[in-house]
């Protein structure tokens, strides 16, 4: 089969004009689906990274534990992670030596 415009398949106008529009709209629905991918996978990758970010906002240090079971955050770690008067934080604790009880008794 040559290339030649004139061995065209024998559609009438409207035949034509029809399987144009479907190609068209074909073409349209295939842009707008691939676009809603991905602005969902944006969407979700922006989810990732502010959850990512959060769990990477950390700071480490050791404390004593004062009277009545209070801690202190020290200044730089505050700063560090943007903690002020007020906020919500979540303290996970790991201990990592006991008072020897002669220690204690002193202290009594």
């Amino acid at each position: 089969m040559s290339n030649n415009k004139n061995e065209e398949p024998n559609l009438s106008k409207s035949a034509r004009d029809l399987m144009e529009k479907i190609a068209e709209d074909t073409v349209a629905r295939q842009i707008d689906f691939a676009r809603e991918s991905t602005l969902s996978q944006m969407d979700a990758m922006r989810t990732f990274l502010s959850a990512f970010q959060r769990l990477t906002q950390f700071a480490m240090f050791k404390t004593t534990v004062q009277s009545g079971g209070r801690i202190s955050i020290p200044e730089a770690e505050r700063q560090t992670v943007g903690i002020e008067d007020g906020d919500l934080i979540q303290v996970i604790i790991f201990p990592i030596a006991e008072k020897k009880k002669e220690e204690v008794k002193k202290n009594e």
